[in-house]
């Protein structure tokens, strides 16, 4: 039996695709096809899309907890709910400014999934953020 060969899908409008000019934020192919965007629920999703927007090239970002509930529109029990997924679940780390100080330093750590055939962690490949937006759903923002 002959396979057919398919041709990527064209998007809506070629004439507009992006370009990044400055930094631009990604996540980790394996938050889509590993199931990790099933298991976070809206609100996680979020904070960890605004902190890989306003993350550097470490993958840090300084945003604290009321700047991350105003930039998403979100209260501040949501985002600590959100962030306390994040952790548990070893997408992101912290490291607060000073002992017992809700607000410090936030880390993407890279997504480690299980290799059942050795049983090693191996790590999944960058996903473009648009593409991340494009599968929840979400218009990508034009520049």
């Amino acid at each position: 039996m002959r396979r057919s060969v398919r041709s990527s899908p064209q998007p809506p409008h070629p004439d507009l695709v992006r370009r990044p000019t400055r930094p631009f934020g990604w996540l980790e192919h394996g938050l889509l096809h590993d199931g990790w965007l099933a298991r976070l629920g809206p609100d996680p999703i979020a904070v960890l899309v605004l902190l890989a927007l306003a993350a550097d090239r470490r993958g840090a970002s300084y945003y604290g907890r009321d700047r991350m509930a105003r930039e998403l529109s979100m209260n501040r029990p949501q985002v600590n709910q959100a962030l306390e997924r994040l952790l548990h679940l070893r997408l992101v780390a912290h490291r607060p400014y000073q002992p017992d100080h809700p607000d410090g330093v936030w880390q993407l750590l890279p997504i480690a999934t299980p290799d059942p055939t050795t049983r090693r962690r191996t790590t999944a490949r960058p996903l473009p953020l648009a593409q991340i937006l494009a599968s929840l759903g979400l218009p990508a923002s034009t520049r």
